[in-house]
């Protein structure tokens, strides 16, 4: 296993970016949230899920001020796409990865829903969305519209989920998953540990069951 941190100037930034390489075909592109990074639980399991199963990674480290934060989704929207496009660029055009996986968490699922999910050349890409923005429009009539294979995953007590929005996605070609009691982290309560800890491992259960190929 190959473990490579690269620089790309992207947007008259630096944007940063490790690629960890075990020589797979397929290659999973993550999108961390604001403050939610590659060492969190979520992202830390299901980089060893990833790895378990012989998938490439790559962690894109952006990271923007909370004034950023403040502007119209679009804007973020535009930004961020400009800041990842090149990585994604840079990381495909050697041909190696014949099948690709996009996940990402919270922020992170804005580039996915609002742009790769439209772009043809993504059409059978996998995504994976973890406690996606759902109180956007744009972003839930973007994933209600697309048709990718995938995952969903939020909890009842995340800000962004809706009952209503759910059931309309079940419709989808993701398979839906609603962790109990779980906020926005996918944490039970406050200090719920073991609890918590439950809902983590049901999380990678699920990952695990989209991105293992099929008996």
């Amino acid at each position: 296993m190959n473990v490579n941190k690269k620089e790309l100037q992207t947007n008259d930034k630096a944007i940063s970016y490790t690629h960890i390489e075990t020589g797979s075909q397929t290659i999973c592109f993550m999108f961390s949230g604001s403050g939610y990074n590659y060492d969190k639980p979520l992202f830390y399991y299901a980089t060893m899920t990833m790895l378990h199963n012989k998938i490439d990674i790559v962690h894109i480290h952006y990271s923007y001020e909370e004034h950023f934060l403040k502007k119209s989704l679009e804007e973020v929207s535009k930004t961020m796409v400009d800041d990842i496009n090149p990585i994604i660029s840079e990381v495909l055009n050697n041909g190696q990865y014949s099948e690709k996986i996009f996940l990402g968490k919270s922020l992170g699922t804005i580039p996915i829903a609002n742009d790769l999910m439209k772009r043809d050349e993504f059409l059978n890409t996998t995504m994976i969305l973890l406690t996606p923005l759902l109180k956007y429009d744009l972003i839930f009539d973007a994933i209600l519209n697309s048709e990718h294979q995938g995952l969903l995953i939020i909890g009842d007590n995340d800000p962004h989920y809706n009952i209503d929005q759910i059931e309309e996605l079940s419709k989808s070609n993701l398979l839906i998953e609603v962790i109990q009691n779980a906020n926005h982290h996918l944490d039970i309560g406050e200090f719920e540990t073991t609890n918590s800890i439950f809902a983590l491992s049901r999380v990678m259960e699920k990952l695990l069951e989209t991105v293992s190929p099929e008996e």
